[in-house]
């Protein structure tokens, strides 16, 4: 599996685009966040940083072009129940 490289930015509020970069292409995501179930998550990490270790969960899981096009991020844990318990460790390391 190519290693992708996954930029997130911030637009507004929370609201985020995420671009997945890996060989053979590019796919763009637009993802909400609240900040309180960010904190719930992963306690004070930056959202950007929740999101990016969620689609480096997301991507050891299924290709970038079956990721949402848009969705808010407590949509992952109704496809992957694992989701919730596994990510805050990831997003802190």
């Amino acid at each position: 599996m190519s290693r992708a490289r996954i930029e997130v930015d911030h637009v507004e509020g929370d609201t985020f685009r995420v671009t997945v970069d890996e060989s053979g292409g590019s796919t763009r995501h637009t993802v909400t966040v609240e900040p309180g179930y960010a904190t719930r998550l992963a306690g004070a990490v930056p959202r950007e940083r929740l999101i990016r270790s969620s689609f480096e969960f997301l991507l050891e899981r299924e290709p970038k072009e079956a990721i949402l096009r848009s969705f808010d991020l407590r949509v992952i844990a109704r496809y992957f129940p694992e989701y919730e318990a596994e990510i805050g460790r990831r997003a802190r390391t």
